[in-house]
């Protein structure tokens, strides 16, 4: 009996120590999830990395196709009817101006122009009958009513014209010998012949299509490229370029800037620059295309920011800035990008500091320090 009861003693205590055990883990348990919570309920401290808005004007350097042209390029057509009677050129000859190129017959022009010559000279002769009629008459009138009014005033009609009927004559005459003039065919520049299109005996004139020669300038030629918006506002009068070409490798050939259009093509949004190549000993080709190196530079000053800053999402292209410890968000449009540098416009200030690094899970507002 004294066994039992020494037993159960032993159970109730070690029972109470068991259950003291259980409270106080559950206490500290109980404490340290408080603990944990407190932690979660607290702000965590945020740092960004920021650079400031740099206000410079580079000068950039920009690489562009372009083509060379010949300064000058022409269809040479006969202006009147008549066949080719000689040919004094043939394709890849270098003609100067003026230089006969061909000859056409039409034996009908002289015939015209032989009988409009007659034509003048009979209404000359009328014209210088009337004419001294005229002067009998003034010479007459000088003796009172030795000739009546009427009389001087028909004369000096008739006379005038007889002169108008002389005048168009002539005028007539002229046409036809320019006519026959149009049978010479000259070159209207310096130039090279690049295509001879028709043969001794081939009808030529108004009526034809064809050209009888396709000729070009080569001693200077156009360089022409298509620059884009963008670098528009960059171009100055005078500007120097260098450029090569596929035919002649490792040779760099200079020119300077023209003229411009003035305005972008409303296509693909670009401005036209030309630029005057001399070319005396005709080292290059018109047709040729070229790789043209341009070195730009803005008016004025503009913002510039870290490549890396620039954040394109969905909706934009943004920068973010970080100023008094708020978060904002920015819409630019890049520009020009420069090594490690984009160049962008936005509603910005010097002043501004800009996050380096940004994300889309940046939110904008205040943050804690």
């Amino acid at each position: 009996m004294y066994q039992s009861i020494s037993i159960n003693r032993k159970s109730t205590t070690l029972l109470a120590l068991t259950t003291s055990l259980v409270l106080v883990l559950s206490a500290c348990s109980q404490k340290e999830q408080e603990k944990g919570q407190a932690q979660k309920e607290q702000p965590t401290s945020v740092n960004y990395k920021t650079a400031p808005v740099q206000v410079i004007n580079p000068e950039y350097e920009i690489s562009v196709p372009a083509e060379l042209k010949p300064f000058e390029q022409v269809a040479v057509y006969a202006k009147v009817t008549g066949f080719v009677q000689r040919m004094y050129v043939d394709r890849g000859d270098r003609v100067r101006k003026g230089q006969l190129l061909a000859v056409l017959e039409a034996p009908e022009m002289q015939q015209q122009y032989l009988s409009d010559k007659s034509t003048e000279q009979k209404v000359y002769s009328d014209y210088l009958y009337a004419k001294q009629a005229y002067d009998r008459l003034v010479t007459a009138s000088k003796t009172t009513g030795a000739v009546a009014d009427i009389e001087l005033d028909r004369a000096k009609s008739a006379m005038e014209s007889a002169k108008s009927a002389y005048d168009a004559s002539k005028a007539g005459t002229a046409h036809s010998s320019q006519l026959q003039q149009y049978l010479r065919i000259t070159a209207p520049f310096d130039g090279v012949i690049t295509q001879r299109n028709v043969s001794v005996g081939a009808l030529a004139g108004t009526g034809s299509n064809t050209p009888l020669f396709m000729m070009a300038q080569s001693n200077k030629l156009r360089l022409t490229l298509s620059l884009p918006e963008k670098h528009a506002a960059s171009v100055h009068e005078g500007m120097p370029a260098t450029f090569t070409v596929s035919s002649q490798p490792g040779k760099t050939f200079d020119a300077k800037l023209s003229r411009t259009s003035g305005l972008l093509d409303q296509q693909d949004r670009s401005l036209t620059l030309e630029f005057d190549v001399h070319n005396p000993s005709g080292e290059l080709q018109g047709g040729d295309y070229a790789q043209v190196k341009l070195k730009l530079k803005r008016k004025s000053p503009s913002n510039w920011v870290q490549t890396k800053s620039v954040l394109n999402t969905q909706s934009g292209t943004y920068v973010l800035t970080l100023n008094n410890n708020e978060v904002k968000r920015i819409a630019v449009k890049e520009g020009i990008r420069l090594d490690t540098l984009t160049e962008v416009f936005g509603n910005l200030s010097p002043a501004d500091k800009i996050i380096v690094k940004p994300s889309e899970e940046i939110k904008e507002g205040k943050i804690k320090k």
